[in-house]
């Protein structure tokens, strides 16, 4: 399994404070016969000071997560919403994010029902829940700096993920229908993606929700959120000129969509990095 070097795409969903130091994520690539059910691997390691907190707040994309750390195991839908966690004390994790292919693979159905929802994944996957937690936790209990240690948790994962290939037909189409939003900010409307995969609106939307839990239009909007983020955080053009380029038909529609997910206005969140 090979480092995540550079400007990672997942940093655009992630809304930093850069002024906060107390963490740090080491994120990995999946093994390549894997790569239709797993995008990466994700280990954040934390110290934050006595008495003090640190808020992760990220736009997550359209798949569910797999996360191990020493007291919880948890599998993870999409967050509508902002998703949050709160940091402290001193800790790790492993994380395990998916293709949106994979939810209703690994849980035998459909994923809208994990939507905004995180369980133990003893309770999700059962008895392979159970042991993948208990393998990561021995993998890391000498701490995440000690050699080896990650290469042999994120080993437990594969071995996980491995007994549900191949993946399905349905799956490799979400895979493709989800990529091609993220990856082409021309794509704005619906009916745009319907074209292209020559797939009838009513079929799409239940299409979408079945595998990813959302709806086409969800996809797209946490797109442009993401897009946003990431061209607030380089500060490099102005808010009208980034709504116009996220075809906002204003400003005031792009700071009202962009603070009701975040909570912040889009001059807030580009202040941090000034």
């Amino acid at each position: 399994m090979k480092a995540v070097t550079g400007l990672d795409p997942v940093e655009r969903a992630h809304l930093v404070d850069p002024t906060d130091r107390t963490w740090r994520i080491h994120r990995h690539a999946v093994p390549d016969d894997l790569a239709d059910l797993a995008r990466r691997f994700w280990i954040p390691v934390w110290d934050v000071p006595a008495g003090a907190e640190s808020h992760q707040q990220v736009l997550q994309y359209p798949v569910c997560l797999m996360v191990v750390a020493p007291h919880y195991a948890r599998f993870s839908g999409v967050v509508s919403g902002l998703a949050t966690t709160t940091l402290s004390g001193s800790g790790w994790a492993v994380g395990l994010m998916l293709q949106p292919a994979a939810g209703a693979l690994l849980t035998g159905g459909p994923v809208d029902r994990w939507t905004d929802r995180a369980e133990e994944l003893g309770d999700v996957l059962g008895a392979a829940g159970d042991r993948l937690a208990e393998q990561v936790r021995a993998a890391m209990a000498a701490g995440p700096e000690r050699p080896g240690a990650q290469r042999e948790a994120m080993d437990a994962f594969a071995g996980l993920l491995r007994a549900h290939l191949p993946v399905d037909d349905e799956g490799l189409l979400v895979n493709r229908l989800v990529a091609a939003v993220e990856d082409d900010p021309a794509l704005l409307r619906v009916e745009e993606l319907c074209d292209r995969f020559g797939i009838a609106e009513r079929a799409l939307q239940r299409l979408v929700r079945r595998r990813t839990g959302l709806s086409p239009k969800w996809l797209i909007q946490r797109r442009r959120l993401q897009e946003a983020a990431e061209r607030l955080r380089d500060g490099e053009v102005s808010l009208a000129q980034v709504a116009a380029q996220l075809g906002y038909a204003d400003q005031p529609h792009f700071t009202r969509d962009f603070r009701r997910v975040t909570g912040l206005t889009p001059g807030q969140f580009a202040a941090r990095f000034r």
